[in-house]
């Protein structure tokens, strides 16, 4: 049986021919049913297995045709918020095989082999995922440079914009923008990390209306955008004359010269170094902590850098530092320097700015999900053209899982049938309390921590599930749930 949700998220796919339309949401429920079980598994028999892999193969079949009824289905549920964050990241997919090489995958750094993903996420101001508005996968089937960190920062002086790898914060830029202009109701506020602290961003147009947009009745950019800096850029200032002059500051000690505007206390995500010889100060390891912020903002021009075929304009911007104040001994101080078109006028303006840039770790929950729940490097695909398909279906069981943990959160007191099925949290509540379900239908967040509960999560005060024991419920959830429908009290069986 495919799963109401899946129909509706796939509803308008056209993939050029009838029967790999009819697949592809059959495919969805199967792999959203079981998204860590190998696609055999999952597809629960030879038919439906070879069907899967035979619609994975159809060069008809790609990353982005699988993507675009999803993108349709994103674009709605932004058009039902006021304040929706746009949220870009990159991914590496470590695709190497000990025993056989796929075909077609190139390197990652020289010695794994993958691709890259790039993803832009819609989000509410509360985190709820609302599904993948854009999304790329880079193939370096060329291979990677191994010159000196020197002669590539020269390589890369010399080469357009439009040809590094970096021009993919632009574009998801610029369909953010789009999505903005398609939804003149909604604000929408582009995130990205530091990577996108690139000068063409922040010269980028963001209203190509020929109108504005007026709201309350004052002009409204179709679009804001937040970036952490990573760049101690230097800054200009303007004359009453009108003429530019060059600045002997630079960012940060011009914001670190303002006025402390408030003090938070932020917890300390613990992280994990990549390598065991990481030096740099952001991608060292490091343990959970609570810390005590201060948080200052200013409004600075930014002074345009040199480009050997372009010249850039100056940029009017507004920067909010946040900054610890007495860090653990031996640990490098937090410090967020977040660059943004944004208001910074008064203290809630720029507590929200921060809000915002806090949603910003979504995007790593769902690239978690999509790695360890959906397992998606562990696919057993020889070719990367087969791969990219899957990689896409998988985005948007990774989305599925996200929204259901999200919702208990964010809605508790919903009805529970706004994301499941009767026999669904039927089975589950008859497995979990071994008694029969209630006439009344349970709360959403009642629902989803039993799922999580199948899935390992052991109830605290004042705690939440997460995707990990989600993802892991559901699976047994959709099994209790075959069986709920086939030999429950709801069903009538016939007699031989």
């Amino acid at each position: 049986m495919v799963a109401q949700w899946a129909q509706m998220e796939v509803a308008s796919v056209n993939l050029g021919d009838q029967r790999l339309n009819n697949r592809l949401p059959i495919l969805l429920s199967a792999l959203g049913d079981g998204p860590n079980l190998s696609i055999p598994a999952a597809c629960g028999g030879h038919a439906d297995t070879q069907a899967a892999y035979r619609f994975f193969d159809n060069p008809k079949v790609t990353f982005e045709q699988i993507l675009l009824p999803h993108h349709e289905q994103t674009l709605q549920r932004m058009s039902q918020q006021e304040v929706v964050l746009l949220v870009q990241d990159s991914s590496e997919i470590e695709l190497d095989r000990p025993n056989q090489e796929i075909v077609g995958v190139g390197e990652l750094d020289g010695s794994r082999r993958g691709v890259l993903l790039h993803e832009m996420h819609a989000f509410t101001v509360d985190g709820i995922p609302l599904g993948t508005l854009w999304a790329e996968c880079i193939n370096r089937t060329q291979g990677v440079s191994h010159e000196s960190a020197k002669q590539k920062r020269k390589q890369r002086q010399q080469k357009p914009l439009e040809e590094k790898e970096s021009q993919r914060w632009i574009t998801g830029l610029k369909h953010a923008t789009g999505a903005a202009l398609a939804l003149p109701k909604v604000q929408c506020v582009c995130i990205a990390d530091s990577e996108a602290d690139i000068y063409e961003w922040f010269a980028e147009p963001r209203n190509e209306s020929e109108e504005p947009l007026t709201r309350d009745g004052r002009d409204v950019p179709q679009l804001h955008w937040l970036v952490r800096a990573c760049q101690d850029r230097a800054l200009q200032i303007q004359t009453d004359g009108g003429k530019t002059e060059l600045c002997q500051r630079h960012l940060q000690e011009q914001v670190l010269a303002t006025p402390v505007l408030y003090e938070a206390d932020f917890l300390i995500r613990e992280r994990d170094a990549k390598t065991g010889v990481e030096r740099r100060s952001r991608r060292v390891a490091r343990e959970a902590r609570h810390a005590k912020v201060q948080v200052r903002a200013a409004t600075v021009t930014l002074r345009p850098p040199w480009r050997f075929d372009r010249k850039l304009p100056p940029v009017t911007v507004n920067v909010v530092l946040v900054s610890e104040i007495k860090p653990p001994k031996g640990e490098p101080p937090v410090q967020w320097v977040l660059v943004t078109t944004l208001p910074v006028n008064t203290p809630d303006q720029v507590r929200k700015i921060v809000e915002y840039y806090c949603v910003r770790w979504n995007i790593e929950i769902l690239f978690r999900t999509l790695k360890s729940g959906c397992r998606i490097e562990h696919r057993r695909f020889e070719h990367v053209d087969r791969i990219l398909p899957a990689m896409a279906l998988y985005l948007i069981v990774a989305w599925r899982t996200m929204f259901v943990c999200r919702m208990g959160r964010s809605c508790p007191d919903a009805d529970c049938e706004t994301i499941f099925e009767p026999g669904e949290w039927k089975a589950v509540w008859a497995a979990v309390h071994q008694k029969n379900p209630p006439k009344k239908k349970p709360r959403l967040r009642e629902i989803v921590h039993l799922i999580a509960r199948l899935g390992g999560y052991v109830e605290r005060p004042s705690s939440e599930p997460g995707a990990q024991t989600v993802w892991i419920g559901l699976q047994r959830m959709h099994d209790l749930a075959v069986a709920w429908k086939t030999f429950g009290p709801e069903t009538e069986m016939k007699s031989c």
